[in-house]
């Protein structure tokens, strides 16, 4: 049991190397679904199988499994294994409480306030501009969405650069990329190796949205030159929007832009091998975890007299 629950906490270091592959492979917009929905399942089966590890630690002690009403303490083959990381579980799954907690309060606050000072705004369509000497423009996700523009940014723009930069933000709020990055965050919290991970999926975001915003515009250049104008512009001011607020100044704009430049290639079938690692590598974590946890249940089950072992 101790070790098929040990393979979804080390699987996840594959992640960043795989993920960052997987986009330079994938469609943009495959890639975002592929790496979310990765990092989302190796969260949680990182999440279960130190769940399982900090309740076989617990249950070995009689007080616990007492209050279990186990017949017996719960007994492994690795005890003298098992008690330091069940106690080195409970300090991870402890300080990951910790951490997510105190990053939803900060962005739940964040988002309060642009969502405010956006609400108090009139607004020409889903364009809402705000009087600020910092440079900015984001994508703010609620009811209705809104593309966030200041003023300084507007001063920074041509006015065809300002089209393509609200096209790059509508492509955002019409894919729902905010539920992309939240379920990056979220996943960052339950393993370190998934934060690098999160900057690829935000990666993969961006990446979608020029792309969508080069389609609807039918001008990949001017889409590049907008991103390249608005980083610059936005580099000496940074903002204090929600992180699942995509935006087109996020991200590695250099590597977004010689996209962008380049023609659209379609990928060959070969390239897919990396996504179809990482997949692998996921898959394989939560079976692992899965029939971690079962072992476990298996485990409780006798020690309180329900099975023979």
């Amino acid at each position: 049991m101790t070790a098929l629950l040990l393979l979804p906490l080390i699987l996840p270091f594959l992640a960043p190397t795989l993920a960052r592959r997987s986009l330079d492979r994938l469609a943009p917009s495959t890639a975002l679904w592929v790496l979310t929905a990765s990092a989302l399942a190796l969260g949680g089966a990182c999440v279960a199988a130190l769940g399982a590890l900090v309740l076989t630690g617990l249950l070995k002690l009689p007080a616990f499994a007492a209050l279990g009403e186990l017949v017996h303490p719960l007994r492994t083959s690795s005890d003298y294994f098992v008690v330091p990381a069940a106690m080195a579980a409970t300090g991870v799954l402890t300080l990951s409480v910790w951490t997510l907690a105190r990053s939803a309060f900060r962005q739940t606050r964040a988002f309060r306030i642009a969502r405010t000072q956006a609400d108090r705004r009139p607004a020409a369509g889903d364009l809402c501009v705000i009087e600020s000497p910092d440079p900015d423009a984001y994508a703010l996700p609620g009811r209705p969405h809104r593309i966030v523009v200041t003023t300084a940014m507007l001063r920074s723009l041509g006015p065809a650069e300002r089209e393509a930069l609200f096209a790059h933000e509508r492509a955002h709020n019409r894919a729902g990329h905010h539920y992309f990055l939240a379920a990056a965050e979220l996943a960052a919290h339950c393993h370190p190796a998934l934060r690098a991970t999160r900057a690829t999926i935000r990666f993969a975001a961006e990446r979608a949205a020029d792309e969508a915003a080069a389609e609807v515009t039918g001008d990949r250049r001017l889409i590049a030159t907008a991103i390249a104008h608005a980083a610059l512009a936005a580099n000496a001011s940074p903002s204090a929007r929600p992180d699942f607020t995509p935006a087109a100044t996020t991200g590695p704009v250099p590597q977004r832009v010689a996209a962008l430049l380049k023609p659209a290639r379609t990928r060959p079938r070969t390239t897919r091998r990396t996504a179809f690692l990482l997949v692998a590598c996921t898959v394989l974590s939560v079976a692992a975890g899965a029939a971690g946890v079962v072992d476990f249940h298996h485990e409780v089950e006798v020690a309180q007299g329900e099975e023979a072992p």
